[in-house]
């Protein structure tokens, strides 16, 4: 189940990766032959979002990896090391983007771009609403959070795609009627769309961070996990539930109460119930741990011997 989900996942993030290395390459082009600032940095903010696929992809594949002698938990810190690599690269190019079309906007040297760079950026915003609407859908369908982000960060780039689109509608009116004051706007444009860009490196290095600090799923997640242990016939109480974030996946660590009088064959089979239980419902959970303590709170309605029947999951 696992195995498939992350199969999944990563074509999602394939199709991210292809679409957005296309968007660059067409705008980092479209924007150099014609002079546009706003459709260069709009290029570098696609350019980022391959950056960001890329590290999506490595957390996906590592997923996949079995647990192994030196990385008993996995390996999905090596996501948050390739992050931290890109987002800085990222920020250090928002950063020359920025401060190089500030510099063209308030120095006197702008001018009006050539008029092919705004269809170029309509087929952008075309393209990056069809892939926001895609991912959405299969992040829904596998219940993602990491493709849902993904996704969302498709709709923010139709967002700096239609401030680079407003900048330079604005700058080829002013080359047309001789207003000099909106051929600034191109630049403009590009400024707000490098903020995209530091946003982006931003981001990516506080998950990095997070990831490298082996962050608890949040609480109202955790309770699902705890439900369904305390589903599977012969789990009596769920004692603790700690659920760690390790790249992409989740790592669980559960105790259990049982009858103290079963046998521990018993108790092995209630505990490995509780695993596969979570494994199957739950895509993200990568692995169980399950430790297995005698109840001493009395026994439900059913007496003890309804939980030793046979087939321990309801």
């Amino acid at each position: 189940m696992h195995q498939i989900r992350a199969g999944r996942a990563e074509r999602a993030a394939w199709a991210g990766i292809a679409a957005n290395l296309f968007l660059a390459v067409v705008k980092g082009l479209a924007g150099w032959l014609s002079g546009s600032k706003a459709l260069l940095a709009d290029a570098a903010n696609s350019a980022s979002d391959v950056a960001g696929s890329v590290t999506a992809l490595i957390g996906l594949r590592a997923a996949r990896k079995p647990p192994d002698k030196e990385h008993p938990y996995g390996h999905g810190k090596a996501e948050s090391v390739a992050s931290i690599i890109v987002s800085v690269l990222i920020l250090l190019v928002g950063a020359e983007l920025f401060f190089g079309a500030l510099k063209t906007a308030f120095g006197g040297a702008a001018e009006a771009p050539a008029w092919y760079a705004a269809p170029v950026l309509v087929l952008s915003m075309i393209i990056k609403e069809g892939m926001f609407r895609y991912t959405r859908r299969t992040s829904r369908r596998l219940s993602s959070q990491t493709l849902a982000t993904v996704a969302w960060d498709h709709r923010t780039d139709v967002l700096a795609s239609s401030a680079a689109l407003a900048g330079v509608a604005g700058a080829l009116l002013g080359g047309r009627f001789g207003w000099s004051w909106m051929l600034a706007l191109d630049p403009v444009a590009g400024m707000i769309v490098a903020c995209f860009v530091l946003r982006m490196g931003y981001r990516l290095i506080m998950e990095a961070i997070t990831g490298t600090l082996d962050q608890v799923l949040h609480s109202d997640r955790s309770r699902e996990l705890e439900e369904a242990a305390l589903a599977v016939r012969g789990v009596l109480a769920v004692d603790d539930l700690r659920a760690r974030v390790t790249g992409h996946y989740v790592i669980v660590d559960i105790k259990i109460s049982v009858d103290p009088h079963i046998s521990v064959l018993e108790g092995h089979a209630i505990a490995k119930a509780v695993k596969e239980r979570l494994m199957d419902r739950f895509g993200h959970v990568s692995d169980v741990f399950v430790h297995v303590n005698p109840y001493a709170g009395g026994f439900p309605p059913g007496g003890a011997d309804a939980d030793r029947a046979d087939g321990l999951v309801h």
